[in-house]
Formats: C-alpha cells, sequence, structure tokens
C-alpha cells in the first residue's frame, strides 16, 4: 500500500491484516481523489474509520493542511502513527470510537471540510454516522462527505454529486 499521488507520493504505508478492515484498492482511490480534488487544498479532513490511514494521509499529500484520524483499534492506532511519521502538515489521532469522536467534534467546535467514512462493512455504520454529523452540524458549508461501502443502505439531508461502483464496492460523496 501506498499514496498514490502528490506531495508524498509514493511513500510506502504500512498495511494491517486485522478482521474487518481492508484497503482501499489503489484504482479506487485514484479515481476518488480525482473526484474531489477541487476540496482538498487547505481543508480539514476527519478520516472517521481510520485504518491504516490511507485515505485521510492520501488527502494530506494532495493539499490538506489537517488531518483527523478516529479508530477504537489499538493496534491500528499504532499504525497510523508509524504511517504519518515525517508528515508535515498537521495530525491528530484519536482512539476513540466513532460516537465519542464525533460528541468530541461537536463539544469542541471542530468542524470538516471533507468527511471520510470507511467502517467496517458488516456493522452498517454509515447511516448512523450521517446522521450524527448533520445533527451535530461538523461539515463545513460546500464541504463533503465521502463514502465507501458494499450493501449498506443510508440516506443523507445532503446533495448526491458522485456515485460510482467499483467491482463490489461503492463510493458515494454528498455535499453540503
Amino acid at each position: 500500500m501506498r499514496v498514490i499521488s502528490g506531495k508524498y507520493k509514493g511513500k510506502n504505508l504500512i498495511g494491517f491484516d486485522i478482521q474487518g478492515t481492508r484497503p482501499t484498492m489503489d484504482r479506487v482511490k485514484e479515481s476518488l481523489f480525482g473526484s474531489i480534488q477541487n476540496y482538498l487544498k487547505n481543508s480539514v479532513i476527519l478520516d472517521l474509520f481510520a485504518g491504516s490511514g490511507s485515505l485521510g494521509i492520501e488527502a494530506i499529500s494532495n493539499g490538506s493542511t489537517k488531518c483527523y484520524f478516529v479508530d477504537n483499534n489499538i493496534k491500528l492506532i499504532h499504525i497510523i502513527k508509524e504511517n504519518t511519521k515525517n508528515i508535515n502538515e498537521e495530525v491528530i489521532i484519536l482512539k476513540q470510537d466513532y460516537i465519542e469522536a464525533l460528541n468530541y467534534f461537536k463539544n469542541n467546535n471542530i468542524k470538516f471540510d471533507i468527511i471520510f467514512l470507511d467502517p467496517p462493512y458488516k456493522l452498517n455504520l454509515i447511516n448512523k454516522s450521517i446522521e450524527l454529523i448533520e445533527k451535530f452540524d461538523l461539515l463545513n458549508i460546500n464541504g463533503i462527505i465521502v463514502c465507501e461501502y458494499e450493501s449498506e443502505i443510508f440516506k443523507s439531508n445532503y446533495n448526491i454529486i458522485k456515485e460510482k461502483k467499483y467491482g463490489d464496492k461503492y463510493i458515494r460523496i454528498y455535499k453540503r
């Protein structure tokens, strides 16, 4: 696994073999970041179910200035720390479950330009995450939510600006 574009292009990332996690394939990541490139410059990112941190690191590599990485698995937190070594942009790593993290952001008035939602597929956490993001008003005006999923059914009050299937995965992007 590696960073595919931008400032840190070619940087190797430590993968993982923890049940319930899977890396976003390079071709999916390349298409996704091509779709959101106009949102990246100077943006604040939330990588909510961060895993290895691959999506947040790719965003930083392409112009984001700050990224919050959230995961509740201590092994993944160590991997994110290792993968974000030598990255000059601001990186905040939180070992919390997604509900705790979203409450933390609400209570500290932290908002985002881009939110990545790529939870373990079988847990169906996207709908609940979007409900809380909307309820807590965590997405900046013109911000986007990027969802990667397999078969989960979910909705948002925001507008779908892109939806695409890649093999057995889907990417859906909402804009506020």
